[in-house]
C-alpha cells in the first residue's frame, strides 16, 4: 500500500485516490475542432517511463491536484493544489 500526500488533507491511503490523467492535456476550444485533433485529445497518451505530471483527485474532499511522480519506483515527487500549478 501507498501513501499519496493530498495538498489539502495531507498524507492518506492510495486507495483514496483518482487518477485523472496528464497534466497539460488541455482540451481543444471551439466548434471548428478537426476529428483528429479530437481523437488526439481523447485517446492519445505519451505514458512516460520516469518522472511525470498528473491530474489525481482526493476522493474524501474532492479537490483535485496535480502530482509529480516516478512511474517507474513510483516515488512522489510533490503534491501542488490545482489553481497553484501551473495551466496543470
Amino acid at each position: 500500500m501507498q501513501l499519496f500526500t493530498c495538498p489539502f488533507c495531507g498524507p492518506r491511503d492510495e486507495t483514496e485516490f483518482h487518477y485523472g490523467g496528464e497534466a497539460g492535456n488541455l482540451r481543444p476550444d471551439g466548434a471548428d475542432v478537426t476529428a483528429d485533433r479530437w481523437a488526439s485529445y481523447l485517446y492519445m497518451r505519451d505514458n512516460p517511463k520516469g518522472a511525470t505530471r498528473e491530474i489525481w483527485v482526493h476522493m474524501n474532499c474532492g479537490e483535485f491536484f496535480v502530482m509529480e511522480r516516478d512511474t517507474v519506483n513510483h516515488k512522489v515527487e510533490s503534491s501542488i493544489a490545482l489553481d497553484s500549478a501551473e495551466h496543470a
